[in-house]
């Protein structure tokens, strides 16, 4: 199982925020939407990621940008360039004093800007939800990073430049999984260059006995593992796999495990048709209550406290 995909569940967008824009210079978009994750892909032209903290990252065609939020930052034609547009929480835009836009009109399906011939076309991915991406993820990634696109052989930029300005039966689930796709694709290349500043958790997989401690943890998170099983697995000795596997990861087997199956749990508990009894079958706990106790000692509210919170 991918390192990405198994040790996070996958992000998950659902209606995530996607938007084209065709723009013309001068541009400058400043954004306040306080969104825990936001994907950046320049298609046509060059931009410029200017957070308010950090140095500012030039962007060129084909180049991938991932913004951790809540932070704000500006995306524009230089960073000199005077914000035009302020996007704020719920996607709401304004002119930066707060009044209607009249530089910037609607130019098709999810797709806006000053000029219909614009030399500057970028796309837009927002995951607007907490749950959508694991806190595990958000906590390994800088405020912001860029992958060039001349580092990777990738047809997901283009793919999705084709698919956000259709308006098909499906299509927003078409977007959503392309969205998570663009940007699992993007942090296992940014991740594979820049090694150093990987997650543990990320670099162990790499590793011949830990690895393989985490796929299995990964694949098969309902079964009763202890650190004696998973060290006849994976054929070293229980002391062993315990001191490597913290070593490595930087926590112990059993405790990662329990953090692995309520991150799980968390995911699952946001469909309202899944029962808590059944969340704790999938998960690895016998019984409702054992999950309940154990979401409530390590993430300080019950599941159902946490379902609420999702949906509020």
């Amino acid at each position: 199982m991918d390192a990405i995909v198994g040790l996070l569940g996958g992000p998950r967008a659902q209606g995530a925020f996607l938007l084209r824009s065709v723009l013309i210079p001068p541009w400058s978009i400043r954004v306040e939407d306080q969104a825990p994750l936001t994907v950046v892909a320049m298609v046509r032209g060059d931009g410029w990621v200017v957070p308010d903290e950090g140095a500012s990252v030039r962007l060129r065609p084909g180049d991938v940008a991932v913004v951790r939020g809540p932070d704000p930052y500006t995306v524009s034609d230089d960073p000199s360039t005077t914000p035009q547009v302020v996007i704020h929480p719920g996607q709401l835009c304004t002119a930066p004093d707060g009044q209607k836009l009249p530089e910037m009109q609607e130019l098709g399906v999810r797709t806006w800007g000053n000029s219909p011939h614009g030399t500057t076309t970028l796309l837009t991915g927002t995951y607007t939800m907490q749950g959508e991406v694991s806190q595990r993820l958000l906590s390994a990634l800088p405020p912001l990073l860029v992958v060039p696109g001349e580092s990777w052989d990738s047809p997901l930029v283009p793919l999705l430049a084709t698919e956000v300005v259709k308006d098909d039966p499906g299509q927003e689930a078409v977007l959503d999984r392309l969205l998570d796709l663009l940007l699992i694709a993007a942090l296992r290349e940014w991740f594979a260059r820049h090694r150093a500043q990987a997650p543990a958790w990320y670099r162990a997989h790499s590793d011949p006995v830990v690895g393989r401690a985490l796929r299995m943890l990964h694949n098969d998170p309902a079964q009763p593992w202890t650190v004696a099983s998973l060290a006849a697995r994976t054929g070293v000795s229980r002391a062993a796999l315990a001191r490597r596997f913290t070593e490595l990861v930087g926590e112990p087997p059993m405790s990662y495990l329990t953090e692995w199956r309520l991150t799980l749990a968390a995911d699952l508990l946001r469909d309202p048709d899944n029962t808590v009894g059944a969340v704790a079958q999938q998960v690895g706990y016998g019984s409702s209550f054992a999950l309940s106790t154990a979401f409530k000692r390590v993430r300080g509210i019950s599941p159902r406290e946490h379902r609420l919170a999702a949906h509020a």
